[in-house]
């Protein structure tokens, strides 16, 4: 039978469905699709995610140090790969663990502690103290307020507090079992991303680049940078602050230095600073007769808090090329959005979309010309 009819091809009579340029049902159906296929993916790996946030940050961290010492190992990464895992776990994890075991096991010697602080009578504040630039006046004032209230009505104001501070550390610290279990699954995640580092860094990037192009890319790079300012800046600088705060607490002979070191490093990383605890302790020892070691302990506090000012600018600007404005905004902001991790998730989604801002920003203007309305005088 001819296909044809009056000279004319049958395909040519017959209505065949071409596609829509603009598919709406089928691009819905793909969106679907994939988003709940990342959903289902996020909900089955929810379990190992804190680990791998936490293992990411780290790697990408000290990622200079593996190198150099991969370097000094002969080019092994396995050797290198290992001595970073030990290095892991014995400044890492071992302390920490250590810390909040302490801090849970003292909670109620920290209560009590606080209590009888201020159920003491205070001594007259040094002279010297408040004849200090900016800041003399203003803690003399303070001072005669606390020395002129009734030491009653002192343990009832502080009270509160050091118990919504116990709680606060205890709430961070959760679970001991559940904090070992998190700190072996981040070692162990640390421990493979150490050896296939280059591997997961290509990929990244190449999503990165067919997701955005350049800018991707470099929103990837800066992310990382701002990670290392944070590890730099914000963890080292609130260590430091401890260590030093801790020693001289030991020296002058204030009462659970080890409690009160881990409490420091705790607070110096949720950005609040060892003052509280260092101011404490000054007024404990003033209260307890021995204002030799209490002015000590102002000088040595005056050279802790100063770190804030001296080390973690310098840390932040080695660590990327940021505002520091911007990092301590993502600091504080991702900690009291997302937790303890969100002190390295806030400042890189701020890095991100502060780059991208810009990079659009900078897409938008018109080249200059000499003959253009807006002209340099």
């Amino acid at each position: 039978m001819s296909s044809t009819v009056l000279g004319e091809p049958l395909a040519a009579r017959v209505d065949v469905p071409r596609p829509a340029p603009w598919d709406l049902t089928r691009i819905l159906l793909g969106v679907v699709g994939i988003g709940g296929l990342i959903v289902a993916s996020v909900w089955i790996l929810r379990p190992f995610l804190p680990a791998v946030v936490w293992a990411t940050m780290i790697v990408v961290a000290t990622w200079p140090t593996l190198r150099a010492v991969e370097a000094r190992l002969w080019g092994r990464r396995s050797l290198a790969v290992a001595v970073m895992t030990l290095v892991m776990l014995t400044i890492l994890a071992v302390p920490l663990t250590l810390a909040v075991i302490t801090v849970i096991e003292r909670a109620d010697d920290a209560v009590a502690w606080a209590q009888g602080l201020v159920s003491r009578p205070l001594p007259p504040l040094p002279a010297w103290i408040g004849g200090l630039p900016l800041v003399g006046k203003k803690i003399a004032v303070e001072w005669q307020k606390l020395v002129g209230a009734p030491s009653e009505e002192l343990a009832a104001r502080v009270a509160p507090h050091a118990r919504d501070i116990v709680r606060w550390l205890l709430a961070q610290a959760g679970g001991v079992g559940a904090l070992l279990l998190q700190f072996l699954l981040t070692v162990a995640v640390s421990a493979i991303l150490y050896a296939q580092g280059e591997t997961v860094g290509a990929g990244v990037l190449a999503f990165a680049r067919r997701l955005a192009g350049g800018h991707g890319v470099r929103a990837v790079l800066l992310s990382a940078g701002a990670i290392r300012a944070v590890a730099l800046g914000i963890v080292v600088t609130a260590l430091a602050q401890a260590v030093v705060g801790g020693i001289g607490l030991a020296l002058t002979g204030v009462p659970h230095p080890l409690l009160l070191t881990c409490v420091m490093l705790m607070l110096g990383i949720a950005q609040i600073g060892p003052a509280p605890v260092l101011l404490g302790a000054v007024i404990w020892l003033y209260a307890d007769g021995q204002n030799v070691w209490g002015t000590v302990l102002v000088v040595w506090s005056l050279i802790t808090a100063s770190f804030d000012n001296i080390l973690r600018p310098i840390l932040i600007r080695k660590g990327a090329d940021l505002p520091l404005l911007l990092i301590i905004a993502g600091v504080i902001g991702g900690l009291l959005a997302f937790g303890l991790v969100g002190l390295f998730v806030g400042p890189v989604i701020l890095a991100i979309a502060y780059t991208l801002g810009l990079a659009w920003v900078a897409a938008g203007e018109l080249p200059r010309t000499p003959g253009s309305v807006m002209t340099d005088s």
